[in-house]
Parts: structure tokens; sequence; C-alpha cells
């Protein structure tokens, strides 16, 4: 076994003992040191995974029907696709685009990129020929793996090899092909330092970036991530994402990974929460992570007993209301445990398991990792303020960079996050909002997550999104944008039922002061897209139909 591998196993199994323990784990962790030759899908999947009968992947359907594929299944099926894709024309430090769901093509030809030396580029299936056409130059693609669903959104581009899970025809060559060909290990070309993998941020403000990631920072930086979720060996671990994000490759590849837990993915058409709560019991799925709309749905649906294998439950994706957390604890007696982190970054702050969790708080700092709050005003170091991570060392699970010299979040030696928290005496962090997304009304701050998290207190609430609204008055005032529950209409009542509830649980500078019912607009990663509803309040073209605090007597005193 490579002294790579002993090192990431080291560290790993450091990590493992210390559950519980954040304080020595954060005081004794040390990344594992690597340089030189090294390539993770050889050098970590290969060598702890092959000859092992272990679970590695399971596909489940709504109808029943399933795959399952050991550890030594995927590195041989990986062996075959890098051999097809070099036969191909794919090279080392090819950007190739997947463009796939959760299917086993997808686990594949991550793996067979990266035994290649090339770069891997999830991509959301959501994606359409427009957005194709910018992001397909912009990354530099030398070839795209697709489903025949797909393949026209590529007809308008050219030069690039295309490859389909189905059928060979015209210009698209068929990735079945690798089935007939020996399975032959691969020899590392790559050092710790080659990129391995490009992200497009979800732009849930701007146009997205192009993140790299290395051999190491992403790969082997999420041990970190590894240790907030909790996974153990054996696990059976389900990630509701969709491929294409950070996320799917933080909690649906490398943390479970790094552990040799197993990958779960439930496979649906459309979503349906009581039906993914049957699945969590009939498949025993051990540790779970969902995003807060998920969660928010499961709990709608009725949670009923808690899944017996059930051990641990995360929130990623966007910061966990206070009600959802204790939804569930009072409902299941476990604690769902929120986590934070970037595309440009692993985990770096979470409520690891065995350790108190703090409704509200987003965690602690995890291991391994080094944070500075610094005043966005000042630039001061404070106990309130904007996320940062020193560069000096640079921080081992942080992108070196983008791709095409998009504008660093870089300034005065510290990478910044653009999150705004609280963090405590004893080192707990509270989310306050976005710098982007906070504002002023009256002269007082207003972040909207606060608002947010009492708004879906209220029955009638499902998701709730809120921004400044122009006031002649005040300069602004807050907008809640809304999303209903079933069984609730956008009526004047079910306004004024939502206006008191805010009236009752929030400081009298807080309170929402507008109303109005829509679907919120979402990156296809899912994150609200707030910067829509902040353009929407000051188009004049658009007839604003919102419900006002002041057109309700009821509300006044």
């Amino acid at each position: 076994m490579s002294t790579a591998t002993d090192a990431i196993r080291s560290a790993r199994d450091g990590l493992l003992a210390l559950r519980g323990q954040s304080d020595e784990a954060c005081a004794g962790f040390a990344w594992p040191e690597i340089t030189g030759p090294f390539n993770w899908a050889i050098d970590w999947f290969d060598e702890t995974g092959r000859g092992s009968g272990a679970l590695a992947l399971w596909l489940r359907d709504e109808d029943g029907s399933e795959e399952r594929y050991t550890f030594n299944d995927m590195v041989e099926r990986s062996d075959r696709l890098a051999a097809w894709l070099e036969a191909e024309g794919v090279s080392k430090g090819d950007p190739v685009m997947l463009m796939l769901g959760n299917q086993v093509e997808l686990w594949d030809a991550v793996l067979a990129v990266m035994k290649l030396g090339a770069v891997v580029l999830p991509t959301a299936q959501a994606l359409q020929d427009f957005d194709l056409e910018l992001r397909v130059p912009r990354a530099g693609v030398k070839a795209v793996i697709a489903n025949p669903q797909d393949e026209a959104k590529f007809d308008g581009i050219d030069q690039i090899v295309t490859l389909t899970t189905g059928e060979p025809h015209g210009r698209w060559r068929s990735m079945r092909e690798a089935e007939n060909l020996p399975a032959t290990p691969r020899e590392v070309v790559t050092d710790a330092d080659d990129p391995c993998l490009y992200y497009f941020t979800s732009g849930t403000t701007k146009e997205p970036k192009l993140v790299v990631h290395t051999q190491l920072s992403y790969p082997v930086g999420h041990l970190s991530t590894m240790y907030f979720i909790g996974v153990r060996p054996g696990d059976v671990h389900l990630n509701i994402s969709s491929p294409g994000w950070g996320k799917h490759g933080w909690s649906s590849f490398f943390s479970p990974w790094l552990v040799g837990a197993t990958v779960f993915s439930y496979r649906y058409e459309r979503f349906d929460a009581a039906t993914l709560l049957r699945e969590l019991e009939d498949c025993k799925v051990t540790t779970l992570c969902a995003p807060p709309t998920v969660w928010r749905m499961m709990i709608k649906a009725n949670l009923g007993e808690k899944p017996s294998a059930l051990r641990e439950a995360v929130g990623a994706g966007e910061p966990l209301n206070p009600e959802v957390i204790s939804s569930v604890q009072r409902a299941w007696g476990l604690t769902i445990r929120d986590g934070y982190g970037q595309t440009e970054t692993t985990c770096t702050i979470g409520n690891a398991p065995g350790e108190e969790v703090r409704p509200g708080s987003m965690g602690r700092i995890m291991p391994g990792v080094r944070i500075e709050i610094v005043d966005p005003d000042t630039g001061e170091l404070s106990n309130q303020g904007e996320i940062t991570l020193p560069l000096d060392p640079w921080p081992f699970n942080l992108t070196p960079g983008y791709l095409d010299g998009s504008p660093t979040a870089q300034a005065a030696g510290r990478y910044h996050s653009g999150a705004l928290v609280t963090i405590s005496e004893d080192g707990y962090l509270t989310y306050v909002g976005r710098t982007d997304d906070v504002f002023k009304a009256s002269d007082y701050k207003v972040s909207p997550f606060e608002l947010e998290s009492v708004l879906i207190e209220h029955p009638a609430v499902m998701e709730a999104a809120i921004v400044p609204a122009p006031d002649p008055l005040r300069l602004a005032v807050p907008k809640a944008y809304v999303a209903l529950a079933d069984g609730f209409e956008p009526t004047a009542e079910t306004a004024l039922s939502i206006l008191r509830h805010a009236k009752a649980n929030l400081a009298p500078y807080l309170r929402v002061r507008r109303i109005e019912f829509a679907e919120l607009p979402k990156t296809v990663s899912g994150k609200v897209r707030r910067v829509v509803l902040r353009a929407r309040e000051h188009d004049p073209a658009v007839e604003v139909e919102d419900f006002r605090y002041e057109n309700f007597p009821e509300l006044r005193g």
C-alpha cells in the first residue's frame, strides 16, 4: 500500500476515534502530508477497494428495482472506462463534462476521468443549451458524457468529443463499448496539486464562477466533511442531492468512500416525502443528508416514527431553521446537525456528532480548518462579521483559485466567504446572512434568515424569502415572498394570519411589512435567488400584488 494511502488512512482513523471530542480533534488533527505523484482514484479508491466485496453503490428506483455494486466492481468498471476514454482521445488535463443523473455511469465516469489525470466537470441535467454554449468554452471542455435525452443540448457545440450512455449514432460514441475491455489497473500520471475537478458555483447573485480543485483539496479535503456527517465504515449513506453541484461530491462520493461506506441513492420522478420516509426504514439508512426544503417537506408530511437504523441526520445547502431542528427532535429524538461550506471548500463549520447542538447555531470550526471573523466595515477581527480563511499557509481544503480569472474573494491575506455570522465565547457560530442579502430598514440591519426562520414556523408557510421593499418613510421594509404549504390559499386571511405570527415573534424593527405569495426563484441547485426578488421590487414594469401590514387594522396596537 502506498505511503499516500497510509497517510490518508491514519488521518481518517484519527478523526473517527475522536467522535464527540471536537476540541481534541481540532487540537490533534493534521492533514496528511502528500506531495509528488498522487491520484485519489488510484492511490485511495483502488488501493482500498480492489478485491473488496463490500457494497459501494446502491441505486434504488420508485418501483423497487435496484442495482448494487461492490467496491471491486467500481474499481474494475472505472478501469475499463478509463481505457475506453483514453482510446477516444481523452488525455491528462482534458476537462470532461458529465451531464448524468444518479446512475452508475456517473460514478464510473468520475473515477475513470480522475484515473486518466483528466478533469471532472460535473454538470446539472437541468441546464439548457444556452447555458452549455457559455460553459463549455469557458471550461475548455474536451469531451462530454451525457444521456440520450440530453444529447440535443450539445447540437450547437462543435469541436468536442461526444459520448453517450445510449446507442451510438452520428458523432455520438457509446460508452457501453467499454464493457468489453479488460480491467487493466491504471498507473498514476498526476501530482497531488494537479487539477482534478472543476465546479461552476450556483450563481445565486451573479454569473457563476469556475472553481478548480486539486487531487487533494476536494478528494482528501473531505475528511472534514466526513467528520461532520459522522459517516462510519459499513454505513448506508443517503444524500438528497442532484449531480452537478459540489454538495453531491461532498456527500455522494468522497466522504462515504473515504470510510468505505455505501453510497445509497433513491431515484424518483417526483419527490414524495412519505415515500422517502418509507425508504429510510426499508433500506436501513444510517446517515442522511438533506437540504432544508426536504426536511420541511418531511415534517409537513408527518415524520412518524424514527427510521430504525438512522443514527445521523444533517442539513446542507442552506442554513437550517431552528423550528425544523426542534420538529425532528420532538418526533424522532434525533437532532439534525447543520454544517457549512462552499463550492470553494469542503465542510469548514459544523455541529459534529456527539457534541452539544445549540438551536440556531451552525456549529464550531471543523478539524484542520482555520477561520477568522472579520468586521466587513473595518476589516478588523470581531465576534460578529464575515467568515474568512487566512491564506498563510494556504488552507488544505480550499480551491487554489478560479479557472478563468474571475475575481477572487481574496483580500488582505484572507479568503472571504461572504457569509455573516456571530461567534460565542466558546466558539459556536450563528449564521446571520450573506453580505449581499443583509439590508437596512429604518437604519436597522435586517438578516433575511432570522425573519425567514420565524415565518416557516407558521403552518401555512412552506418556504419564505425576505427581501427589502422600497418604502418612502423607512427607505426599505422587510417583504416576505411566501410559498404556501398544501391546503392553504393565497388570501388576505392567510396573509393576516402570517403577519400576526410575525408580529408576535419579532422585534418591532424586524417586523414583516409586506407579503406576496409566489413560487420562489431558485438556482438549479435549489438555492433561493433573492437577487431576483430584490430586482423585482425595483422594476417599474412589474405590477406588485402584495398584502401590506398597514392595510390590516387588526394589526394595530
